[in-house]
């Protein structure tokens, strides 16, 4: 794919296929929440006719190229021009898309939209205990987890909780008696100590994670690692993925039958990648659950 190919990529398109629908749609204009922040007055806007894009609250628009750069950038990934391509590539590949298309996990209904009051290093004595409980140490976490307080506007109460920020700068929040999201939902992309980009990681949540890191000296993978945080965000691991040149991903899936069919879904993505291995790790933690438990 060349750039004049690219740019004659729908910038719609793209960011329905990113989980993003227009607030407000005019003859030849689509008005959206911003996917670079969290935001309740939709400030990106798209001239549907020339295929551009203007983001009122960063200042900064273009074409599609663009657009995929600042998207990439903000996903803490490689964002030249060069990786641009290859992920336009990687959506818009018909046999690859149909692959997606099985990845049909039911999305988790986020009953209450959490609001974020404040973000801080992890302090609060109940969430020190409740990561000692999951077996895990504060020192291991407290680079990639923060303590989060978190307003419910329905009680008008606010709740600490263990956050990790998303890729769409939401939080994926937890503490003894909640399982939840703040925001946009979407992955976790860690990069790894390496730069050689062998190794990729899949986990389904944090605490997986940190419970396998924790045994690593630098409490980090040599590898990257992508945490989805549901497993209906797998389809959005893929492009991360796709044509980077990893020659082992890594999954961390459940042993159940979600776990399973996840499994299946990756194994046909690898099949479609030339010089890439898979290996389920879910075999050293049978008959556990997850590798936290």
């Amino acid at each position: 794919m060349n750039i004049e190919q690219a740019k004659s990529i729908s910038i719609d398109m793209l960011l329905d296929k990113l989980g993003f629908q227009p607030t407000k749609t005019e003859k030849d204009e689509n008005w959206y929440l911003s996917p670079f922040r969290a935001e309740k007055t939709a400030s990106l806007h798209v001239n549907k006719h020339k295929n551009v894009w203007y983001d009122f609250g960063e200042g900064q628009g273009g074409n599609t190229v663009d657009f995929v750069c600042l998207h990439l950038e903000r996903s803490g990934v490689n964002h030249s021009v060069a990786d641009a391509l290859r992920w336009l590539k990687n959506m818009t590949f018909n046999n690859y898309q149909q692959l997606l298309q099985k990845v049909d996990f039911i999305e988790p209904k986020q009953k209450i939209g959490f609001v974020l009051v404040e973000e801080r290093p992890i302090r609060h004595r109940a969430l020190v205990l409740y990561l000692q409980k999951r077996g895990l140490v504060l020192n291991d976490v407290k680079k990639h987890l923060k303590e989060v307080q978190v307003r419910n506007p329905k009680t008008g109460k606010t709740f600490a909780a263990l956050g990790m920020k998303n890729d769409s700068r939401g939080y994926e929040i937890r503490n003894n008696i909640l399982k939840s999201s703040v925001a946009t939902k979407d992955i976790t992309f860690i990069r790894g100590l390496s730069h050689k980009g062998q190794y990729i990681h899949i986990f389904e949540g944090f605490m997986d994670y940190f419970s396998a890191v924790s045994y690593q000296k630098e409490k980090q993978f040599e590898g990257d690692t992508i945490i989805l945080h549901s497993l209906s965000n797998l389809k959005k691991a893929f492009p991360y993925i796709r044509c980077y040149g990893y020659q082992t991903l890594f999954s961390w899936t459940d042993n159940d039958e979600a776990g399973n069919k996840a499994i299946t879904l990756i194994d046909e993505f690898v099949a479609t990648e030339e010089g890439l291995a898979h290996v389920t790790m879910n075999r050293f933690y049978h008959p556990h659950k997850d590798v936290n438990a």
